[in-house]
């Protein structure tokens, strides 16, 4: 077993091509969908990452999340963003995170806030994601705090970072101070441009990027040519035009068109040199997450123990 997180760490360590999952907590205190979300996922992916006030709007907490994901049977990656907390709760988190069965991190900056429902709140970012990730980097390895002060059984989070390959221009000097801060995987933008995907795997290869984290690749199954619309409309992602073509050619089939473009997305990023693993959102569509994993040779899951 790895000194860190739990079974994604200890696939990611063996060198296995990995999947994860994802899970949007509800606006609402019952946390019967994340069960179902996540039950949903079971045997599909390696461990699931539950969200945290996504577009800046209020949702069930987090770690509450985890602990549904938890006991639905999946490992849960905790999804702590900092536009919301002080140090205070940023410590308070991780440890509840981990005594609730998280045991993977993703730190973010967060959506700005008036992309939200409540664009009038305001911001925390008392540490920014490099630093929250330096400070929980601390906790697990030293078992101290910034201030100095010791953590009985610290948290062993294997932690993540986000990166955006196909942002333009693109600056790898800002994902190498993510890794210097501490991060252990790196959690991408969706991704459906293989090619450009290949170039910026070339650019950061002599860095060695891939040698100092593991790399997850964000992918989202395509249902319809508006739903594509929407995802080239995201910062940092870029759908080929041909994808729309096919899109657009393919009427009522749209859906299966789309999901045979992701499943082949999905192989080709599989063959690329260093990245070890996909990140594949259903966004609401869980079936066609497992519809990929399958027909993209990833199903069966392997086991660690």
């Amino acid at each position: 077993m790895s000194l860190k997180g739990g079974r994604l760490a200890a696939l990611l360590d063996a060198g296995e091509f990995v999947v994860t999952g994802e899970v949007v907590p509800p606006r609402s205190g019952d946390g019967a969908k994340v069960t179902e979300a996540a039950r949903g996922l079971v045997g599909y992916v390696d461990a699931v990452n539950v969200t945290d006030n996504p577009a800046a709007s209020p949702h069930m907490s987090p770690l509450a999340g985890a602990r549904f994901v938890h006991e639905a049977g999946a490992e849960p990656t905790f999804q702590l963003v900092c536009r919301d907390r002080n140090r205070l709760a940023i410590i308070a988190d991780l440890l509840g995170g981990w005594a609730l069965g998280a045991r993977n991190l993703l730190v973010l900056g967060g959506d700005p806030m008036d992309v939200g429902d409540h664009p009038e709140a305001k911001s925390v970012f008392d540490l920014g994601p490099n630093e929250a990730v330096a400070l929980a980097r601390r906790i697990r390895d030293e078992g101290t705090t910034g201030s100095g002060a010791e953590i009985a059984d610290p948290p062993r989070y294997l932690i993540g970072v986000a990166d955006v390959p196909l942002s333009d221009p693109y600056d790898p000097s800002k994902l190498e101070a993510k890794l210097d801060a501490g991060g252990d995987v790196v959690w991408t933008q969706i991704t459906y441009d293989v090619d450009r995907l290949g170039e910026w795997a070339d650019l950061v290869r002599p860095r060695g990027i891939f040698e100092r984290a593991k790399v997850l690749v964000g992918l989202v199954p395509l249902r319809s040519f508006k739903n594509a619309r929407f995802m080239d409309g995201l910062f940092g992602v870029h759908v080929p035009q041909f994808a729309f073509d096919l899109l657009e050619a393919a009427g009522d089939e749209a859906e299966r068109v789309g999901l045979d473009f992701t499943i082949d997305v999905a192989q080709r990023i599989r063959s690329i040199e260093g990245v070890s693993g996909l990140h594949l959102m259903g966004i609401g569509r869980d079936d066609l997450v497992r519809a990929v994993v399958e027909a993209a040779g990833l199903f069966p899951r392997l086991t660690i123990g």
